[in-house]
């Protein structure tokens, strides 16, 4: 039940001070329960008989983020604070620049603890906090099941080479986390703080993109709301879960995407809630573990060793040089990005699969790999390609702009594949076809969906 201590890093040499509080810069893992990282900063506020205050730095101009990203996050800060306030702990929300942020009531903290993000900006954030803060910062990694480093020293080539260096650290990681109790409660302490209470007013003040909307009718910000959505899974979809994993028009997934991106759920909690789902579920448990810990592990190893994880350049030699050998083939259909973002291709199927995206901010991840694969087909090159799907990401899906939704582009062009036959504008990158659909899933069904589902929130 105790943190091990590969999670945690110091990223500073800094000398101990005693300080007023010990502060817990909360910025990827936005929970207030299994959170390795705030159950050590509980833990060090107790040993060195201080407050814990929790601060959350709110910028209004994240790479990429719109509406839809900033609603999606805000509603689960709200009942974050509320959970934390159970606790004892207060929380605040400040805006500004996050390590801003956290420095400025990092002056009278006694320690300063982070959580852990892999993509460049948030390493970025966190090495300058260390770097001028006057006090010791420690990372607590809290978002994986195993911790990077651990689970591999390098870029996996695929799924297969990390695979059995995860399985081998398994047992030691897959443990329970229990909360510990504060000892001196920080509730009522005066800091300056921006309301969170009124989110919906909170972000009208706030300076962002407003072309995409909220889905909030389909998908609510929170951790309540995905332990609701994981339990209704276990019980009533998951004995379904590996046959229906290629069947789009079903809903036998657990659509935890979204909250794993904020970090409102802990994929150590999913995975120790799977595993106690009954052994006759053995073989549909296995494959959910690994997806939530093998699959995305994979990428956050991808994100953490590829400096240009969001760049053309990502995709190995072999695929690139396909790909270039394979440029200038005719293309039966060339659609411009505008067209592509409007849904208006000759291919119904492809279709749907961007109106899902634009309207509930999902789309089941077969179709999301033939949506990628099709964009690829009919632009003029590949890197015109690769830019638009990876900018469609970023803009529409809750998930977007993460390790695994980059990961998730990148494969697309190779990133963790093989070569395959070759054919044109492909080369021997994957190749799907509407034919694959139409055999694999009953497609019509999910065309039939979609349909219903903008129907209903247009």
């Amino acid at each position: 039940m105790s943190i091990h201590p590969t999670r945690t890093k110091f990223l500073n040499e800094a000398d101990a001070r005693e300080g007023d509080y010990v502060l817990y810069w909360m910025q990827q893992s936005q929970r207030a329960v299994y959170n390795h990282a705030l159950e050590f900063a509980i833990q060090q506020a107790n040993k060195l008989d201080r407050m814990l205050l929790v601060v959350f730095g709110l910028m209004d101009d994240y790479p990429e983020a719109n509406l839809r990203h900033y609603t999606f996050m805000l509603e689960g800060l709200k009942e974050t604070r509320a959970a934390l306030a159970s606790r004892g702990i207060k929380m605040v929300l400040n805006l500004g620049h996050p390590p801003e942020v956290a420095l400025s009531l990092g002056r009278r903290a006694s320690m300063i603890i982070c959580d852990r993000g892999y993509l460049r900006h948030q390493r970025a954030w966190r090495r300058e906090v260390a770097k001028q803060a006057q006090c010791p910062v420690v990372q607590v990694e809290s978002d994986v099941v195993v911790p990077v480093e651990v689970a591999s020293e390098k870029a996996e080539y695929a799924a297969r080479t990390i695979r059995p260096k995860i399985h081998r650290h398994l047992e030691t990681y897959l443990v329970g986390l229990k909360q510990t109790r504060v000892k001196r409660p920080s509730l009522g302490m005066k800091i300056k703080e921006v309301e969170l209470e009124d989110t919906e007013g909170l972000l009208r003040k706030l300076n962002l993109d407003r072309s995409v909307p909220p889905v909030s009718d389909l998908f609510k910000g929170g951790t309540s709301q995905a332990v609701k959505r994981f339990d209704g899974f276990v019980r009533h979809r998951l004995k379904y879960y590996d046959q229906h994993s290629n069947q789009p028009q079903m809903n036998d997934i657990s659509h935890m995407g979204p909250y794993l991106h904020f970090g409102q759920i802990s994929p150590l909690y999913l995975a120790l809630k799977m595993n106690r789902a009954p052994d006759s579920l053995k073989a549909v448990k296995d494959a959910y573990i690994e997806q939530l810990v093998v699959r995305r592990e994979l990428a956050m190893n991808f994100a953490f060793y590829t400096s240009r994880y969001d760049a053309y350049t990502c995709i190995p030699g072999w695929a690139r040089k396909t790909l270039a050998d394979h440029e200038h083939d005719t293309r039966e259909y060339l659609y411009s990005r505008r067209q592509l973002e409007n849904a208006d291709t000759h291919d119904q199927y492809w279709n749907a699969s961007m109106l899902e995206m634009k309207h509930t901010g999902f789309m089941h991840n077969y179709m999301r790999m033939y949506w990628g694969k099709k964009i690829l087909e009919w632009s003029k090159t590949p890197q015109i390609a690769y830019r638009t799907t990876l900018a469609f990401n970023n803009k529409y899906f809750i998930d977007g702009r993460d390790p695994n939704s980059y990961t998730g582009v990148g494969w697309i062009y190779g990133v963790h594949d093989r070569a395959w036959t070759e054919r044109p504008i492909f080369g021997k990158t994957r190749y799907m076809a509407a034919s694959g659909l139409e055999r694999k899933c009953d497609i019509a069904a999910y065309v039939k969906k979609v349909d219903d589902l903008v129907k209903k929130v247009c």
